[in-house]
């Protein structure tokens, strides 16, 4: 297959496996708001994400070696859909949803990182649509119960255009590297420090005042809502493609040390959509930056990185209290920054 034909699919692939992460995002939402209540929904919600996000570390390894990956992505998204059959018992569903969650997000994401080996804006593209399906889903969470058929429907799909677009893998496999977990020297503190950068960013974007910018600007109507959340997945597109273009190393200092400083002076409302948006230019670049220390484990580098996800929000799980300080948030953020930089570096 020549090098055209190869990015043509890849970039059918990148489109749909994107669609695919906000309907399967919208989906999980939409099912945690709808059959959660009461006394289940902290257990509900620590569970669900433990098995979305933790879990995906020891799914990596298993995707990574089975070659699979748009299999696994899509039996992912199919349990998914049988997760809303299991709504009369509520713990069992969000379990399930969790673990098709992770395995989509895996299979998915060594798909991306496979065919972007050069380039961090197709990572971008792929893990942006995520906070948009997250709050859609939400709202529309009470809706969704008159029409209960309607996500799983779209989802076994969804599951099948998988399936149908990377039907070539099921003899060829996926073109992954064979399993090494070998780091270059120093690798693993490179490894490390990316991990940090991780819980960092999670647990800032676990409290609502930073993902909302109220400690910037109070209220303000025209702010709350979706515009938080397309600044958020907008900075997620938009930081591989600028780091592509300009690197990845002044990307990380320009985004995150503007960011630093429009949280140390927010001398405008607006600010703290900016800062929202430069803070998750990161994102890409610390997926990126991972596969490239894991080059024989992405779908392992991927699942460490989002079981770092899980570990910021464990404050919140306890009920830990974050102060609404722009300057808290401005030395999180110039922290990130620092240790970001360093991760980003080449290993020798």
């Amino acid at each position: 297959m020549n090098g055209i034909a190869e990015n043509r699919i890849f970039v059918r692939r990148t489109a749909l496996l994107s669609v695919v992460h906000a309907a399967v995002d919208l989906a999980c939402a939409a099912l945690f708001f709808s059959v959660l209540k009461g006394d289940e929904l902290w257990l509900g919600m620590v569970l669900y994400n433990a098995c979305a996000f933790l879990f995906q570390l020891p799914m990596g390894v298993v995707a990574d070696k089975l070659n699979r990956n748009m299999l696994f992505a899509a039996v992912g998204c199919a349990l998914v859909a049988f997760a809303f059959g299991l709504r009369s018992v509520p713990i069992l569903a969000m379990v399930v949803a969790g673990l098709g969650n992770g395995a989509f997000h895996v299979g998915g994401g060594i798909e991306m990182l496979n065919g972007s080996e050069t380039k961090a804006g197709p990572l971008g593209v792929f893990v942006s649509p995520g906070a948009i399906g997250l709050y859609f889903g939400r709202v529309f969470s009470s809706a969704m119960l008159s029409l209960p058929w309607l996500l799983p429907a779209i989802l076994l799909a969804l599951s099948a255009a998988i399936l149908l677009l990377g039907k070539a893998e099921f003899k060829e496999g996926s073109h992954n590297a064979e399993l090494s977990f070998d780091l270059p020297k120093g690798g693993i503190w490179l490894l490390a420090l990316l991990f940090f950068v991780v819980v960092l960013r999670s647990f800032m974007s676990t409290t609502e005042a930073f993902s909302t910018g109220d400690f910037l600007s109070g209220s303000d109507s025209w702010r709350i809502g979706l515009i938080p959340v397309l600044c958020l997945a907008l900075g997620k597109a938009a930081g591989g493609f600028i780091a592509d273009r300009n690197g990845r190393i002044p990307t990380a200092i320009v985004s995150l040390g503007l960011c630093a400083l429009f949280l140390f002076f927010p001398l405008h409302p607006i600010l703290a959509l900016v800062a929202l948006f430069l803070f998750n230019m990161s994102m890409p670049l610390t997926l990126f930056a991972s596969a490239r220390l894991l080059k024989g484990a992405k779908g392992t580098a991927f699942g460490l990185l989002t079981a770092a996800l899980f570990l910021g929000v464990v404050p919140f799980f306890l009920g830990v209290q974050i102060p609404a300080s722009n300057i808290l948030f401005g030395v999180l953020a110039a922290v990130s920054g620092v240790l970001l930089v360093i991760g980003l570096k080449e290993p020798k």
